[in-house]
């Protein structure tokens, strides 16, 4: 939001695109602290290593991201950092989850955002720890959320000249096939995946 000169404000200025971005950064890098510290407590080198895996080949995570997104969370209230003696007579940091911590993760997994239901990647990584989510009704709750998503019609990936949606068969481009070939199979798959589970969860209860 910017000031005129006359010193009112202008509601029409948007939030800044790249802010925006880095918040998400922040929130997603938060949840992934978070979920593999409720596994257990980790040094800092050892959640680097786990987030970078997570993450998959050519990520990266610098200290640069990882220690203050670990600082905000210790200003929080939702780790703790504690000294214990390393090798070479180095101070190694342990950290480990609160009681706070622990159920800011479980209200980010019973309540994920849009972006992060209709994203694939970002969706892989609630998957990640939702059964840290200790009750199966907010699991399922979840599950089925992501599963309606997939049901609805698929998007069109390319057009026709005059707007029209260009079917994955009338694509002349066989890379832009191959595309959608991959992205329609994936899709498929998941929903299987989804009903599976569903299923499971169903018949447990």
């Amino acid at each position: 939001m910017q000031t005129h000169p006359s010193g009112t404000r202008d509601h029409r200025s948007s939030t800044n695109p790249l802010t925006s971005i880095r918040c998400i950064l922040r929130v997603v890098l938060a949840l992934k602290i978070l979920g593999f510290l409720d596994d257990g407590p980790l040094h800092g080198y050892e959640l680097r290593r786990r987030i970078v895996e997570l993450d998959g080949p050519g990520s990266s995570l610098s200290d640069g991201a990882l220690y203050p997104a670990l600082a905000r969370l210790e200003a929080a209230g939702c780790l703790v950092r504690t000294e214990e003696p390393g090798g070479r007579g180095r101070v190694r940091r342990r950290i480990e989850i609160t009681a706070a911590g622990r159920e800011r993760l479980r209200a980010r997994l019973r309540h994920p955002d849009e972006t992060e239901m209709t994203s694939m990647p970002r969706f892989l990584t609630v998957l990640a720890f939702l059964s840290h989510l200790p009750a199966a009704a907010d699991r399922e709750a979840v599950l089925r959320r992501r599963l309606r998503i997939l049901q609805a019609p698929s998007p069109a990936f390319f057009y026709d000249a005059d707007g029209t949606p260009r079917r994955s068969a009338r694509e002349p481009d066989p890379y832009r096939r191959g595309m959608a070939r991959v992205a329609g199979a994936a899709r498929r798959a998941e929903i299987q995946w989804l009903r599976e589970m569903l299923d499971d969860e169903h018949d447990e209860h």
